[in-house]
């Protein structure tokens, strides 16, 4: 099976330690962060499998130019190389059924698909500072959307002040 995941690069960016992301104005969409091969017998998704290196060349221009929108790096802003990370950690796992252009097809058709930030807005669930919803609330549109149910990820808000109720932030969406 495969796990597809989308981020919400605003999370990603907001709750980053290492360093601020590359755009001080981050994306306002859900893009896609992988899509992961895994094994039932193994509850680790395996990685950095004995499979061909990323080439850039099988990117081809119609493809690249739509993963920018879709797979951008929205931390270091090098869409590339996150590419290249992604298909040699995950990808290479994937070579039984995915070759690489096929690896990043099914990507983008999947994000274009489950198209997380529309269903969203068509719920009435969008970003706001003091509104919040239960994971209930976020899932069921996403399920009826996509006859599938996900997983949601969240982070604690870093700007939590401990007096109010912990907040956490939708991260990641996982099918």
């Amino acid at each position: 099976y495969f796990q597809f995941v989308q981020q919400w690069s605003p999370i990603n960016c907001r709750v980053r330690i290492k360093k601020p992301c590359s755009n001080p104005r981050p994306l306002q969409y859900f893009t896609i962060h992988g899509l992961w091969p895994g094994n039932y017998s193994n509850p680790t998704m395996p990685s950095n499998c004995n499979g061909s290196q990323f080439e850039d060349r099988k990117v081809y221009p119609q493809l690249r130019t739509k993963l920018k929108k879709s797979w951008p790096d929205v931390e270091d802003g090098n869409d590339t190389k996150f590419w290249e990370a992604e298909w040699n950690k995950h990808g290479t796992c994937s070579e039984q059924t995915l070759n690489q252009m096929q690896y990043f097809e099914v990507s983008q058709d999947m994000w274009r698909s489950h198209n997380i930030t529309e269903i969203l807005k068509n719920a009435s669930i969008v970003p706001h500072p003091t509104k919040t919803w239960k994971y209930s609330d976020i899932e069921s549109p996403i399920k009826t959307a996509t006859k599938r149910t996900p997983i949601l990820r969240c982070k604690r808000d870093p700007a939590w002040n401990k007096t109010g109720p912990r907040t956490q932030l939708l991260h990641e969406v996982v099918f």
